[in-house]
């Protein structure tokens, strides 16, 4: 007779598999018409049907609400639906259902899910109805580097630039980000606080020592404030390490233009032109590698969020 024990343990084993390999829960009474829907959504997709595919993955989720191949399909044509409440739905669940090595990927596409229902609440000047989605998305990915501009932005549209200025502080305590710190630039300049200004950047880089970008942006933030002598000293540190970024020597040609030095900044101008995009710093995407003139908050490759990273020479 077999132990009751082991009986137990068999069925614990065969539950654990029917999970793994996608057998039918106890609530799918007939599987075979519900891979006939799975089949009909997946075709609908491909065929760009997608408010059809939708409610077919529906109606395949109600039967079995954990199949993955169901969760990311409905993600994906509900967003191009437009109906981005059942993409957020799907994809909480995906999430949910991810092992340890893929949440961090699957909380950043939730994220951008969030920043897109919040992107369109924005289009209809609904800032209100906005926020609480973007501070979903900063909930699920804290270093959503888009949603934190966007809930700034908001703030400031509700009529409260120190709650956007607060947004901006916390967004740069987790992660130094240049777009971040733009967006507090402009509101100490706004203010009329130009040592804030400057203090910001050597607080950036003091965190990242290595990075040229934020280097470079410290010089500009000199020459704009007409602080020429520390311009020049900024920017030629970085000329140093880096000779061919023709930022640098775009910001060198200004700062001797503004000095009267004439033949220093044409020679500045010229070597700038000569080398590329003379105001613009190079960005990559992190996800298919695609190359940017400067910052966006979304891959005009790919099309991925929060994927931009300055490139480093």
């Amino acid at each position: 007779m077999v132990p009751p024990a082991l009986l137990d343990r068999i069925a614990s084993l065969g539950r654990d598999l029917g999970r793994l390999f996608g057998a039918p829960r106890p609530g799918d009474t007939d599987p075979r018409q519900t891979e006939e829907w799975l089949l009909a959504a997946e075709a609908a997709r491909q065929d760009g049907r997608h408010e059809e595919a939708v409610d077919l993955y529906r109606q395949v989720l109600r039967r079995r609400s954990a199949d993955p191949t169901a969760l990311r399909g409905l993600r994906e044509s509900a967003v191009v639906a437009g109906r981005l409440q059942d993409a957020v739905d799907a994809q909480q669940r995906v999430l949910a259902l991810a092992a340890a090595t893929e949440r961090a990927g699957e909380a950043e596409l939730l994220a951008s899910l969030h920043h897109e229902r919040a992107r369109a609440e924005l289009d209809h000047d609904r800032p209100d109805v906005a926020i609480p989605h973007l501070k979903n998305a900063l909930r699920t990915a804290r270093n959503f580097v888009p949603a934190a501009l966007a809930l700034g932005d908001a703030h400031v549209l509700m009529g409260d630039p120190r709650e956007a200025v607060r947004t901006w502080e916390r967004a740069l305590e987790v992660g130094v980000s240049l777009p971040i710190l733009a967006r507090l630039e402009r509101a100490h300049r706004d203010e009329g606080r130009p040592t804030r200004m400057i203090a910001l950047y050597r607080e950036a880089l003091a965190r990242a020592p290595e990075d040229l970008a934020l280097a470079v942006s410290l010089g500009r933030v000199y020459l704009e404030l007409e602080m020429l002598d520390e311009a020049a000293d900024q920017l030629e540190r970085v000329e140093a390490r880096a000779p061919d970024l023709p930022i640098v020597h775009a910001y060198l040609a200004a700062v001797f233009e503004r000095r009267g030095d004439w033949r220093e900044a044409c020679a500045e101008y010229r070597r700038a032109l000569q080398l590329g995009h003379a105001w613009d710093w190079p960005h990559r995407c992190d996800r298919c590698g695609a190359q940017a003139a400067g910052w966006q908050d979304r891959c005009a490759t790919c099309r991925r969020w929060n994927s931009l990273r300055p490139a480093q020479p």
